[in-house]
């Protein structure tokens, strides 16, 4: 019996040594297992941040996109053209603006170089290379001085409201563009009004999904059509001014060379 109990004591501690490492190993594994699983969850973590930080950076042009088709091509294209047309004449006329700027100081001093001298030919030979407005009016005046200051004169101030009338080319299309713009987006808003109470009464329903779709092209034409105004009258305003700066110089040249002519011409 104490044999039998001696060799069944020692396989139970073989046993127990056994079992020992592998439950070491086992949370091991368990550990590892735990590890890969919470490196996992930190990965997919990220990559749904990723995927957020993507849907939140859109590209301008894809949301204007995404909301011009909400608004309804139908209302949201006649916006769109007021904008393209508008600015294609700002463009053309700030374009013409600056061209139209000259150094008017540097051009009287070149007058009354040659009208000193009595070199009419050359004045106006200085008028014709210098572009703008105020050279054209200067050249006019030069050209009938021999009729006489009054003439003179009198030429001065009519072919000052002629390049004043173009200065202001096309500004009336400008104008009529930006009354027409928001005028779109208000009808865009009372049509869609109107489908919105039509849906109301199609469905019997004044849930907030059946005028939904009405109450977004109603919303929607009006901001674009105001944005449209907005953009067009900041270009407008800038165009006024600079028409406004180019007539003072037209205005305070002819007096200079009306001085310069009283001064020299004999």
């Amino acid at each position: 019996m104490s044999i039998v109990g001696l060799l069944t004591f020692a396989n139970f501690n073989d046993v127990k040594a056994q079992d020992a490492p592998n439950a070491e190993g086992t949370e091991q594994i368990e550990a590892t297992d735990e590890a890969v699983a919470e490196e996992a969850v930190v990965a997919t973590e990220e990559a749904e941040t990723v995927a957020a930080a993507a849907d939140d950076t859109k590209s301008f042009h894809q949301m204007l996109k995404e909301k011009y088709i909400q608004g309804g091509a139908g209302w949201m294209t006649p916006v769109l053209l007021c904008l393209i047309f508008g600015m294609a004449l700002i463009i053309e006329r700030i374009l013409y603006l600056n061209m139209a700027s000259t150094n008017v100081k540097k051009l009287l001093e070149g007058i009354e170089d040659n009208v000193k001298g009595g070199n009419y030919e050359g004045a106006k030979e200085l008028c014709r290379n210098t572009r703008g407005p105020v050279a054209s009016i200067f050249y006019q005046g030069l050209d009938r001085v021999d009729q006489g200051l009054e003439n003179v004169e009198k030429a001065v101030t009519s072919y000052g409201g002629v390049q004043m009338a173009r200065l202001e080319n096309n500004l009336t299309w400008i104008g009529l563009f930006i009354a027409l713009a928001p005028s779109f987006g208000f009808l865009g808003t009372v049509v869609g009004m109107v489908q919105a109470f039509d849906d109301i009464e199609t469905a019997g329903d004044i849930s907030p999904t059946v005028v939904a779709g009405g109450m977004k092209v109603a919303l929607l034409t009006t901001i674009f059509g105001l944005i449209t105004a907005i953009i067009l009258q900041i270009f407008y305003n800038y165009i006024l001014t600079k028409i406004e700066s180019l007539v003072d110089q037209m205005e305070d040249g002819s007096i200079s060379l009306m001085d310069i002519l009283v001064k020299y011409h004999k």
